[in-house]
């Protein structure tokens, strides 16, 4: 199960914050990818930044390392993983 949460910015920088819970797998991972595509605007680009805050996540499955791959890609920024969560998305960038 997965849990996607928008949260209150916490500056004035226009970016849109989710909040990610639980494990991020099977159906789960085209649910958050219609979520940013949807938070970052219908093209997947906007002026305004989406950030993923990961302090909840605790797996991914490869579709969702790869759903990673493609929102880095997308410029999303990620943030507060855990350790193993990090060592999961080692080479995906901006972690």
């Amino acid at each position: 199960m997965l849990r996607i949460s928008q949260r209150a910015a916490e500056n004035q920088d226009g970016a849109t914050y989710l909040q990610l819970e639980g494990q991020v797998t099977g159906p789960w991972v085209e649910e958050l990818r219609r979520v940013c595509t949807e938070a970052s605007g219908n093209n997947g680009h906007s002026k305004d930044h989406l950030v993923l805050d990961l302090a909840g996540v605790s797996f991914l499955d490869a579709d969702g390392i790869a759903l990673f791959h493609e929102l880095a890609a997308r410029r999303v920024l990620f943030t507060n993983s855990s350790t193993f969560v990090a060592e999961q998305l080692r080479g995906v960038g901006r972690c």
